[in-house]
């Protein structure tokens, strides 16, 4: 697969957490990460998305929606955990409402960023390392 010059497409699902990571991710779009210009883009429709963005712990709400995103993408694709309670290892894992994280909800991620909420820095280098390996450079 040659993606050489294609912009990384990302699709965000907020699956129950408490907008920590978003703010984070979201911060990725100022001037000073310009996210934008380094090849990387968040699209609001899963079919012109390669890459699924999850935050939070996946809980009952959010379950199905979460499924439903991930099937509506084309093949290739990739899954993305930001965060602790992504990655199934976050304060609200023991919660009744909780399914754990994205691995125990949906599959295992490709790529994950811990922290708890994971600096800037540290989402946007796991997105353009992405980009990268999905290009075949």
């Amino acid at each position: 697969m040659n993606r050489t010059g294609k912009a990384l497409q990302a699709r965000h699902v907020d699956a129950g957490s408490c907008n920590g990571c978003e703010q984070e991710l979201t911060s990725l779009t100022n001037r000073f990460y310009d996210f934008q210009h380094q090849g990387l883009d968040i699209v609001a429709s899963p079919r012109h998305a390669d890459v699924l963005i999850v935050t939070g712990p996946v809980n009952d709400t959010m379950y199905l929606p979460l499924h439903t995103v991930w099937n509506a993408m084309p093949s290739p694709k990739w899954l993305m955990a930001i965060g602790d309670c992504a990655a199934g290892c976050g304060v609200f894992q023991s919660a009744y409402a909780s399914h754990g994280g994205v691995a125990k909800a949906l599959q295992t991620p490709d790529v994950v960023v811990k922290g708890c909420p994971p600096e800037p820095q540290q989402i946007l280098d796991a997105l353009k390392q992405l980009r990268l390996n999905a290009s075949g450079v």
